[in-house]
């Protein structure tokens, strides 16, 4: 089981402060989780400009210029949100009971280390 996964909310944790033109701080929702690239695309961090080739659509319209999309950033410089404190925590794993139908199974839950809630 991983550590962020896709649709968790992350920080930001290391790189340039906002003020020095860097994304250190910002809050955003994880779009994709990269596995083997070990790198996350979050929503709003880490934008860059792409250089598009113009070209035309099957209507005549045209396409290509310059466009801003979200690049992947590493891992290890996002922390998960917790849930309670809004601020950036460690993630654990433990063993919870269920009990559906009468049927006991254990499942393994991601938490928060700060404050104990479930993710």
């Amino acid at each position: 089981m991983a550590n962020i996964k896709k649709g968790d909310i992350v920080q930001v944790i290391s790189g340039p402060t906002q003020e020095r033109g860097g994304d250190r701080g910002k809050q955003g929702r994880v779009i994709e989780v990269l596995v083997e690239k070990n790198k996350v695309l979050v929503e709003g961090v880490n934008f860059v400009t792409k250089h598009v080739k113009v070209g035309q659509t099957q209507r005549g319209t045209k396409t290509g210029g310059i466009e801003t999309h979200e690049a992947p950033i590493h891992i290890s410089n996002v922390a998960v949100i917790d849930p309670k404190t809004k601020k950036p925590t460690r993630v654990g794993f433990r063993e919870e009971v269920i009990e559906k139908d009468g049927v006991k199974k254990t499942v393994r839950v991601r938490y928060a280390k700060k404050s104990g809630e479930k993710l």
